[in-house]
């Protein structure tokens, strides 16, 4: 096999990612995880739970519509735009601290996104449909493109640009969660019953969400990379 500039084969490569994504994923999480209990812990200046934090926001931003549900699961909150509904966690839906108040807020950040016609937004919902059609198919045709690359590169090619739309999935999103959360924090700050310590908490606590999204978007890249050099390699 080929090897790089620097002696790397793609093998040599994809363990390197691996070992670094997973301490990134375990480093990001374990942090999330201590912020979401640290801030689970400072309660909303007037003791509004999530669900009411939700309401107030989508309110002050004049949306109608939208219908807040609480779900299952810990931090599976999200917004669903085939639904129109803002979904909250229990802990999120009934809690009433900052940790839950900075999540209903993010989540509602998106309804606003939506109903204003965000750029990034509308360009990751169309990307949704294609980007959930090449997941369901891209691992068989990069297996098998790897295995007929010498004689048919082209099934590996169709590969590759199947798993670059995951990989365009994944850095559009950053943008729209960042948005959304810059949209949840002005909220937040405008509030009348936040403050300095309330607002910093809540910022804090989105911060450590994004990091998330940044490793999903830097293993999907460095995913991407591998593919490419073993079809660079094999076609050598």
């Amino acid at each position: 096999m080929a090897e790089y500039g620097v002696g790397m084969t793609p093998y040599a490569f994809y363990w390197i990612l691996f070992i670094v994504i997973a301490v990134m994923s375990y480093t990001v999480q374990g942090n999330l995880k201590r912020k979401f209990d640290k801030y689970s812990k400072v309660p909303t200046r007037d003791g509004s739970s999530g669900y009411e934090v939700a309401c107030r926001m989508l309110a002050d931003y004049g949306i109608s519509g939208v219908k807040i549900t609480c779900v299952e699961g810990q931090l599976t909150d999200h917004y669903n735009p085939e639904t129109n509904t803002v979904n909250l966690s229990k802990d999120v839906y009934y809690g009433r601290s900052m940790m839950a108040a900075a999540v209903a807020a993010h989540e509602c950040g998106h309804a606003v996104q939506h109903a204003k016609d965000y750029a990034p937004v509308k360009m990751r919902s169309a990307l949704v449909p294609v980007v959930q059609f090449s997941s369901s198919i891209v691992t068989w045709i990069l297996l098998m493109g790897i295995m007929v690359v010498e004689v048919f590169p082209g099934l590996m090619l169709a590969g590759i640009a199947l798993f670059a739309l995951t990989t365009l999935f994944s850095f559009v999103t950053l943008p729209v969660e960042v948005d959304a959360s810059s949209r949840a924090l002005a909220w937040i700050k405008s509030y009348s019953n936040s403050d300095s310590q309330t607002l910093a908490a809540a910022q804090d606590a989105l911060k450590a969400a994004a990091y998330t999204y940044v490793v999903a978007a830097v293993s999907s890249l460095g995913t991407l990379i591998y593919y490419i050099m073993i079809f660079s390699s094999r076609r050598r």
